[in-house]
């Protein structure tokens, strides 16, 4: 067909070829006309009321921000419930129920329908502002379309309402949940401490009046503690005992064989007898006293009174240390019955303070444990009854406040949506003459004429084209669909 239009070679073909096949294409152009007249005198405006509103975070539990989100993610999620619960069957039959029925139209007595709510629903958008999208601003537009400016304006208000309300009911429904749950977990976590305490009490009274020494073993890190340091004097003293008992033993025997051979008493070193100094001092006696009569003796006979008065003097020097030594050696008896008695107190009191370290060292590990356990469940008690609290007071708020604001009135333009009347009507009119043209030029009827060429060179073949001549000329009859397929079947020229 694009050919056969080609062929209209001249404006005047064209125009004679419009006015003999007028009707082809003026009546599909009468009949879209009018239906688009048609429709545009009797469609009714469409207005579109919209409402701004603000949304905002519970403040409760917000310590950062209160009233703002955390993050884009939470105002997104917010903002898609508000916008399920836009068009939700409870919202919009009670905002149907406020505004009423269309002026004119015929209720029925279960006024609203769920085809009212279905019409409503579908005519109710919740969009962010121009060039933002959910997540990105606190702003959302509640628009609501309806053939009247009014009932638009009072649909746009009684659902921002109601949705107000319907949010503030759905988080209360929500912090109830909470807080039925959190009270549970609370009431397990009270009894979990409350076991976990009862065997901490119950270790801690066994251990008795070692329970101090069983907290420093927990909390220092190097294990040192006072019953360790008394552990350890004892241990130093117990030492400084065993060596006094055999430094007292070995005097005894000592004192005891020199009451045999003096010689022995005079060949004791000087601090073994620091502890007796009269003993000492007779020693030391009995030595001048023997220096003083070799002396004497060295230089005078026997019988002199001098030899004689200097041997006299010796041996009574020499019987009285040998009481001395009997004195001594019951004091030193006494001294080694002491030292041996500090002793084994001293050991008794060691073995005392070691069996209570490794009593301690083996309750150490599960009283640390104990401990552990009930801080924890401390902690996680405490997060319990923090979110419980959290979550009465978010129940609270939603009883007294909404997180969802109004700015300003509803406001619906001052002109209809969509295309006007005059618009409507031109492209009917527009559509009825593409229409028409397309009838014409699919059903006119049309001449087809042969051209053959021959061409210079051989086997060249050249198809037929059809040629449109004056319309006086057509056969009667013919559309262009059978003399397309006519000028197929020619043979060609070779």
């Amino acid at each position: 067909m694009a050919d056969t239009v080609a062929n209209l070679s001249t404006g005047r073909d064209l125009v004679q070829f419009l006015v003999n096949y007028r009707y082809r294409w003026l009546v599909p152009t009468a009949v879209a006309s009018v239906l688009a007249l048609t429709f545009a005198c009797l469609r009714s405006d469409t207005w579109e009321a919209s409402q701004s509103l603000v949304v905002r975070n519970e403040a409760a539990g917000n310590l950062g921000e209160p009233g703002r989100f955390r993050h884009a993610d939470e105002m997104k999620t917010a903002q898609e419930t508000i916008m399920e619960l836009a068009k939700s069957q409870a919202v919009l039959r009670q905002a149907l129920a406020e505004v009423g029925p269309p002026i004119g139209a015929t209720v029925s007595e279960q006024w609203p329908t769920d085809e009212d709510v279905a019409q409503l629903a579908e005519s109710i958008k919740l969009v962010p502002p121009k060039g933002a999208e959910f997540g990105k601003t606190e702003v959302l537009y509640l628009k609501v379309r309806d053939q009247s400016r009014p009932r638009a304006l009072a649909l746009v208000s009684a659902v921002s309402k109601h949705l107000q309300g319907r949010f503030s009911q759905l988080r209360d429904a929500k912090a109830q949940g909470m807080i039925a749950e959190l009270a549970k977990a609370v009431t397990m976590a009270e009894g979990d401490a409350s076991v976990v305490t009862e065997k901490l009490a119950a270790l801690e009274t066994s251990v008795g009046s070692d329970l101090a020494e069983l907290r420093i073993l927990h909390e220092s890190s190097s294990g040192d503690s006072e019953l360790r340091r008394k552990s350890l004097e004892l241990e130093t003293e117990l030492r400084q005992a065993w060596l006094a008992q055999r430094s007292e033993q070995s005097l005894l025997d000592l004192l005891q064989s020199a009451r045999v051979d003096q010689g022995r008493l005079l060949a004791m070193p000087s601090r073994l007898l620091e502890s007796q100094p009269s003993l000492k001092r007779l020693k030391e006696g009995l030595v001048d006293a023997q220096l003083k009569t070799a002396a004497l003796s060295g230089g005078m006979n026997p019988d002199h009174p001098l030899v004689r008065a200097a041997v006299e003097s010796e041996g009574e020097i020499s019987r009285q240390l040998h009481q001395e030594l009997e004195i001594a050696c019951r004091g030193v008896q006494v001294n080694l019955q002491l030292a041996t008695e500090r002793a084994e107190s001293l050991s008794e009191q060691l073995s005392d303070t070691r069996a209570r370290l490794a009593k301690l060292g083996s309750l150490r590990a599960v009283y640390s444990n104990l401990i552990s356990d009930v801080q924890q469940r401390n902690v996680l008690l405490a997060a319990a009854q923090r979110e419980l609290s959290e979550a009465r007071n978010n129940q609270a708020g939603a009883h007294s406040s909404s997180l969802i604001y109004t700015i300003d009135e509803p406001d619906a333009g001052t002109k209809p949506v969509g295309p006007g009347r005059m618009t409507v009507a031109l492209g009917g009119v527009v559509a009825g003459l593409f229409l028409g043209a397309a009838v014409l030029f699919v059903s006119a009827p049309v001449a087809v004429k042969r051209a053959e060429i021959t061409s210079p060179e051989p086997k060249q073949v050249i198809l037929p084209t059809p040629v449109f001549t004056p319309a006086r000329s057509y056969p009667a009859g013919v559309s262009v669909r059978k003399a397309l397929s006519k000028a197929m079947l020619q043979p060609v020229a070779t």
